[in-house]
């Protein structure tokens, strides 16, 4: 009888090392994604940059994507005055 109690002891034991083991797997893994995701947020900025600047650069400056935004801004603004 010892021994059936003292393998079903260990047996709860171990089941409550591996659960604790599985939750603090399961947060480092939130970590670890959380800090990918911030990368790729981060990797995608700098390209849009990149790619903003090259634009600029081909054309020699007639394009920038913020000038024509701000373009437009200013026209709808206008439009809005004008009614």
């Amino acid at each position: 009888m010892k021994l059936s109690s003292l393998g079903a002891a260990s047996l709860l034991a171990l089941s409550l090392v591996m659960i604790s083991g599985c939750d603090q797997v399961e947060k480092s893994a939130q970590q670890v994604m959380g800090k990918a995701t911030e990368s790729a947020k981060q990797a995608i900025d700098d390209t849009q940059k990149a790619a903003e600047q090259a634009l600029s650069e081909a054309t020699n400056g007639l394009i920038n994507p913020q000038k024509k935004d701000d373009q437009e801004q200013n026209e709808s603004e206008s439009n809005t005055k004008e009614t």
